[in-house]
């Protein structure tokens, strides 16, 4: 059978090439193009194609881990293949918790491609480079085990604030401007947090605050 491809990218001619691409292979079909993510959701609501190809940055307000996200509430049984220029950490959980099926850098070879669209199309996860996936299967366990709700009731009110800041991306400057205290504060809660979740990386905080729920995709 056919795949069906609808590709969301905010540039033309990248869009144009991955058409081209796509179109070539026997067993795929491009049937939908979308420059931004409410276009892509909106057309693949319409379309119902097998794998939305989505660009992770796009236009603000709808960029694609806010429409992945979505997409996926919406239509579950739309598999979304995220394309993205960052080989980042945090960047891959936040793309899996958004629903996302797969991740693939902008970089990879057209081969790799193909050989996504067809892995999410059958229900595979799908990760490149293939280091990443031993942190899909930390994720998976984590999920799996569970955390004991203990951990985050030990904290303060501030600690919690400085992890969901630390966990989105923010550097101690910015944390500390937001709640109106010094770096130095601001390095005694991460230490804090640190200790009582006995986490150890920031990687860790990030993983910690997705499997919690309290990063939005904006």
């Amino acid at each position: 059978m056919t795949i069906r491809v609808l590709i969301a990218d905010d540039h033309a001619i990248v869009r144009s090439g991955l058409g081209m691409l796509i179109n070539a292979q026997e067993d795929m079909e491009v049937v939908g193009y979308a420059a931004d993510g409410k276009e892509a959701c909106e057309k693949a609501l319409e379309i119902r194609p097998d794998v939305v190809l989505m660009d992770l940055s796009m236009p603000p307000g709808e960029n694609g881990l806010t429409a992945t996200a979505r997409l996926k509430e919406a239509a579950p049984d739309i598999q979304v293949l995220v394309l993205t220029m960052h080989d980042d950490e945090e960047y891959l959980f936040r793309v899996l918790q958004a629903g996302a099926a797969g991740y693939i850098l902008k970089s990879a070879p057209d081969l790799d491609l193909i050989a996504a669209i067809r892995s999410v199309n059958n229900g595979m996860a799908y990760l490149y480079p293939s280091a990443t996936k031993s942190l899909i299967e930390e994720f998976l366990q984590m999920v799996k085990n569970g955390e004991e709700q203990a951990k985050y009731e030990i904290l303060t009110d501030r600690e919690k604030e400085v992890l969901v800041l630390i966990a989105k991306g923010f550097s101690n400057k910015e944390i500390a401007e937001q709640l109106t205290v010094s770096v130095k504060t601001v390095e005694s809660h991460k230490a804090h947090i640190m200790e009582k979740l006995h986490l150890r990386t920031r990687p860790d905080l990030v993983r910690y605050a997705i499997k919690k729920g309290w990063l939005d995709f904006e």
